[in-house]
């Protein structure tokens, strides 16, 4: 079964009526050998909040040591957000293998009247995968209620109820009472059950649960919100029985700490956590679509808010914030409360409600009357979302604040104009063709059809299916076609292929640049991917090592233990030397680190790597080339900086919350590498459906956190990470399709100097000097910006004679 297939067996699913039960989800799971009986899970209940509290608790409990499930819902762009092992997605193979599994025990029941929902397909396909995973702990936001919740079919070694508002009524309770009730039934045997309820809802909780922990400003988990830090984070306190932590968490708004609390008392009743992974554990629990600030010129906010609770909660975090006008881009499902939410959120200087691409999207114009009638006076239907956020964002002055809301559906959308991927494919043969199209999951009759027309120039995205039904009529018309996802999830973003010539791309994105529906954007990013107006003006600031072409980056390990050169130059006198050479050799770059990756390695403490790397720096800041300081630590970078240094090179992909704080505050470049473990555990395999594609979208959310955090993508450096928990042949895949890392929008580098990849090419691991130089041509003519290597003379003219072909070949093609 291919992966979309998978996909639309479960979205299938969707139509079974709602069923509230767990028999069901227990049936199934039984026919899947009851995978869940031996998982530790812990069930987090409420009706706003829970998700949030869901990823702090596994966000902490990560950062304590332990393998962590995570299952939320609903996901924002990809049905496999839904369900993720230590922060990555279920791979779309799971998915696969998981419909394989149970379709023939689905189908029969579907034949008999009783088919499984949707979201216990889901609840069932996490539980499963968590056990094959053999997670320490899964986390499990439940769905609605809690006492006839899908994910009730576990036991809980530990629970929590978060806020409790009117909801769902008619299925788990007409009152407050009535839905604590079913709420408090997630409540463990053996532990007591978590809640930030408060009145009457906390005196329903204890008559279900007994034995309960108080979370809030006055429980026994005392919580304070102690205001914004900056634009995306807030300081937070908490305080239970014996202990009591300070933390700085990336989700804004006072309720977001009683959110913490509850996710800290979780974790103290999951394993022995201390202060500071508590602490970090909290700030590095981001969540996109919860008060998500992507940019700062104007303010411009992202938050799922959907009922008039949580459009109140937002209200008040805007509040906390200075600009001269909102503009608010809203739009919401049919069945909300409208007139709630207009009124909860603030008054708008302008709103512009829109429609997302979904059957249950309310309309553009019924919601404006709503927002009329809350006193909002500048309200105007705007047509799909990204229209609506484009608008907005126009019309916006530098000091003032776009905020969209109303449905994750409409975030989801919203969020798109800065997360989008429009990848150009190198397509030489049909075979790469029909890989390209396998990726995108395109049905095996399309690739049948039009595999012979895309060996030419091909471009993938995701898009919503109005916008892959206007794509394809606009490229057919210029003679190029578009092939989509077999995926038919009733307003997913679904894969397309963009198949044409140069100019056939040009006169495309002529066409999209007057259109809705977001078509005027993604002509713009497509112009920007494909290079059709050549490079842009340089700007005012210095020049960035790079600028002009491929540059070589010598590493200047100041270790006792490195794989390559540990012991040789952690002398300062021999690293001075050292650096000198390299960059007489031709060096534009000196990367001094002063802690080993390789395998096994022993983590060295702040000062011990601030005592290595900082007397080099300053020794060497005045040398013809500019200086990189190799650390996962940002309290190392900032005293690298203060010494000298220009470029921050982070091996972990941003592991340490406040290094890209410390990057935007000094306005460096800081390289972002894709890694799952540094130092690299050759223990953790990881399973990549295609492991350019993952890792680009790995890479563009950590891009994502460096640029909210305000830098600006040209100042971002995005390191594919040859060798860090990819096998040899992954690695060579990075390294053939390196172009492809372009989409991101920012400058590239490579490190592959004698790593054990050269192993599947008959070198020898730590010892490959030649087969480094042949890699190294290879990267510089696939388009690397940086190259990272030990041996800088060699690789210098490798890059050279790279760069000669391409300007040859350049000057032949004009």
């Amino acid at each position: 079964m291919e992966y979309h297939e998978a996909a639309n067996f479960l979205f299938d699913l969707g139509r079974s009526r709602l069923k509230p039960g767990t028999g069901s989800t227990a049936d199934l799971l039984g026919a899947l050998g009851d995978p869940h009986e031996d998982l530790r899970a812990v069930q987090v209940a409420g009706s706003n909040g829970k998700g949030s509290t869901a990823r702090m608790l596994e966000s902490v409990l990560r950062e304590a040591g332990l393998s962590v499930g995570l299952y939320t819902s609903p996901h924002l762009d990809d049905l496999r957000e839904r369900v993720r092992v230590d922060g990555r997605k279920i791979p779309k193979a799971e998915v696969a293998a998981f419909a394989e599994a149970a379709r023939e025990y689905v189908t029969d029941r579907m034949a008999d009247g009783e088919a499984a929902t949707f979201f216990e397909g889901t609840t069932a396909m996490a539980l499963w995968h968590f056990a094959r995973e053999d997670v320490d702990v899964a986390v499990l936001e439940v769905g609605i209620g809690g006492r006839l919740d899908a994910t009730s079919v576990v036991d809980p070694v530990a629970a929590a109820v978060t806020s409790v508002t009117l909801e769902h009524t008619g299925i788990i309770g007409d009152t407050i009472q009535e839905i604590a009730r079913d709420k408090a039934h997630v409540a463990p045997a053996d532990a007591p059950l978590v809640t930030s309820a408060t009145g009457e809802a906390l005196a329903a909780v204890r008559e279900v649960a007994g034995d309960v922990v108080t979370v809030g400003p006055d429980g026994d988990v005392r919580t304070r919100y102690d205001g914004r830090t900056n634009h995306t984070e807030a300081a937070v306190s908490l305080a239970g029985d014996g202990w009591a932590v300070d933390a700085r968490i990336p989700l804004l708004g006072e309720f977001q700490a009683t959110n913490a609390g509850v996710a800290a008392a979780l974790a103290r009743q999951v394993t022995d956590v201390d202060g500071p992974d508590l602490s970090r554990g909290l700030r590095k629990a981001h969540w996109p679509g919860r008060f998500e600030v992507m940019a700062d010129e104007p303010l411009t906010v992202l938050d799922g808010a959907h009922n008039p609770g949580a459009c109140e909660g937002l209200a008040e975090t805007v509040a906390t914030f200075d600009y001269d006008d909102l503009l608010l881009v809203v739009g919401a499902m049919a069945d909300k409360d409208h007139r709630g939410m207009a009124t909860g959120l603030p008054t708008a200087d302008r709103v512009l409600t829109c429609e997302p691409d979904v059957d249950r999207a309310a309309d553009p114009a019924v919601l404006a009357g709503a927002f009329r009638k809350a006193g909002n006076e500048n309200v105007e239907p705007a047509g799909a979302v990204p229209d609506a956020v484009e608008a907005a964002l126009d019309a916006a002055g530098p000091e003032d604040l776009v905020l969209v809301a109303g449905s994750l559906y409409t975030v989801s959308e919203a969020r798109r104009r800065w997360s989008r991927l429009d990848v150009p494919r190198r397509v030489e043969t049909v075979a790469d063709a029909e890989a390209v199209f396998d990726g995108a999951n395109v049905p095996r009759e399309v690739t049948e059809r039009l595999r012979d027309d895309a060996v030419h120039g091909v471009v993938t995205t995701r898009v919503r299916p109005r916008q892959a039904r206007a794509l394809r009529e606009e490229l057919r018309a210029i003679g190029g076609d578009v092939a989509v996802s077999g995926l038919d999830g009733r307003g997913e973003f679904v894969d397309a292929v963009l198949l044409g010539t140069r100019g056939e791309f040009e006169r495309l994105v002529d066409a999209l640049s007057g259109q809705g529906e977001g078509l005027a954007v993604l002509g713009r990013e497509l112009r920007r991917v494909l290079d059709l107006d050549g490079p842009g003006p340089a700007g005012d600031r210095p020049a960035l090592p790079w600028a002009d072409g491929t540059v070589v980056m010598g590493i200047l390990n100041v270790t006792p233990d490195s794989f390559h050169d540990g012991g040789e130059y952690d002398r300062v006198e021999d690293a001075v030397a050292r650096a000198e050479a390299m960059v007489a050799a031709g060096a534009d770059i000196v990367d001094v680190g002063g802690e080993s990756t390789r395998p096994g390695a022993e983590p060295v403490s702040v000062e011990a790597e601030k005592e290595r790397v900082v007397p080099v720096i300053e020794r060497i800041a005045d040398l013809d080339a500019a200086v990189s300081v190799d650390t996962r630590k940002a309290a190392v970078a900032e005293a690298a900086l203060a010494a000298g240094a220009d470029v921050l090179n982070d091996v972990s992909g941003l592991e340490d919350p406040e290094m890209r704080f410390v990057a935007a505050e000094h306005d460096a470049p800081l390289v972002v590498m894709h890694s799952l473990n540094a130092p690299v555990d050759p223990d953790d395999v990881r399973q990549y459906d295609d492991v350019v594609d993952d890792v680009l979208a790995e890479l563009q959310e950590r891009v994502l956190l460096a640029e909210k955090a305000g830098l600006d993508r040209e100042r971002i450096v995005v390191d594919p990470g040859l060798g860090f928990g990819k096998a040899p042949a992954e690695s060579f895949e990075l390294l053939d399709r390196l172009d492809e890392l372009r989409a991101l929008g920012c400058p590239v580098m490579v490190g592959h100097s004698h790593k054990s990849m050269f192993e599947l090419a008959g070198a020898t691991a730590g010892d490959a000097p030649d087969a480094t130089v042949a890699a190294t041509a290879l990267a510089a003519e696939r388009g690397a910006d940086v190259i990272r290597v030990h041996d800088v003379a060699e690789n210098v003219r490798a890059v050279r004679v790279a760069e000669t072909v391409r300007d040859a070949g350049r000057s032949d093609a004009g």
